[in-house]
């Protein structure tokens, strides 16, 4: 095979990008470039950020290792050729892949905390880390849940984060998938919890015996199917076990319905997020009183229900 010309696009590409790692000096040079960059490409937000301004900041700070609270005056501090060139990469391969900025940079950030993530998890960004960070106070003011459950856990995030902010709890993080409760040990390990925290292989409630929790919390498969057809590409790199479930985005949470009050204890409390499918959840079950929650950094979709709730309407969920 002939060797490209100098002016083949591959060629042309790679001197564009070796000018562009010898002209971006500064880190605030990286930054509007970036930007500028991912405007131009119309790409897609939602896995942490809502702008191409944020998403600049996040590649940047994250390709250099540096926190999302860095001092701001370090805009102006001059880059390396190696970590100039280390941004254009991700930025190229985040425009021309589509692949989610976290998957690029192996980490995501939820309730305040870092956890590692790849293909096999999805990328956390449930409204569920602000009630985290309340402690699930309007449910338990006077002591913390003692035993918590994390179901249909991915990378272990809700629990872990959980776990955490109430240090005296402890944790169960469940999933059907061996290849997401691997991210979620990793990251059981990478904050240290290994005491008060455990990786559960099961179908739902099937590998948790007889167990009882204080709390369920559960961000499980719930987009329906006109939402799944329709999903920006960035979301085609998440695993589709952990996205859709049936026509209407309930063949998940039916389950759990169905089976949660088996495992809660008698002043327990289930909660769980199901998104644009609330909707097809209220006219699948009228007569629930569901308790759809408000967050303050915005969210919908996230309901809670007691257990003397499940207990009152167990025949609706049969």
């Amino acid at each position: 095979m002939a060797e490209p010309s100098a002016s083949s696009p591959a060629s042309t590409l790679a001197l564009t990008d070796e000018a562009l790692t010898e002209g971006l000096i500064t880190l605030r040079d990286c930054l509007r470039w970036t930007a500028s960059e991912f405007h131009l490409a119309g790409l897609h937000y939602g896995h942490g950020t809502d702008s191409a301004w944020d998403e600049a900041v996040a590649l940047t700070l994250g390709a250099l290792h540096l926190p999302w609270d860095v001092d701001p005056g370090v805009q102006d501090a001059r880059l390396l050729p190696m970590e100039r060139a280390r941004i254009v990469a991700l930025v190229r391969e985040r425009i021309t892949s589509r692949r989610p900025l976290p998957y690029l940079l192996g980490e995501a950030f939820f309730a305040g905390l870092a956890f590692s993530v790849d293909e096999r998890v999805l990328i956390p960004r449930s409204p569920l880390a602000e009630l985290i960070e309340h402690g699930f106070g309007a449910w338990f003011p006077m002591e913390p849940p003692a035993r918590v459950l994390d179901l249909c856990t991915g990378s272990g995030c809700i629990g872990l984060a959980t776990a955490l902010h109430l240090p005296t709890c402890e944790v169960a993080l469940a999933d059907i998938s061996p290849e997401a409760l691997a991210v979620a040990s990793h990251n059981i390990a990478r904050h240290d919890v290994t005491d008060r925290v455990r990786a559960v292989e099961s179908d739902l409630f099937d590998g948790l015996g007889g167990e009882r929790f204080d709390l369920i919390v559960s961000n499980p498969p719930y987009v329906d199917e006109r939402d799944l057809a329709t999903m920006p590409a960035e979301f085609c790199h998440e695993p589709g076990l952990a996205l859709g479930a049936g026509d209407d985005g309930l063949d998940i949470v039916r389950r759990i319905l169905r089976q949660a009050r088996d495992h809660l204890t008698d002043d327990g409390v289930l909660i769980v997020e199901v998104g644009n499918s609330d909707r097809h959840l209220e006219a699948a079950f009228p007569e629930v009183p569901f308790l759809w929650l408000e967050f303050e950094r915005g969210g919908q979709g996230v309901f809670a229900l007691t257990a003397a709730e499940l207990d009152a309407h167990a025949a609706s969920f049969s």
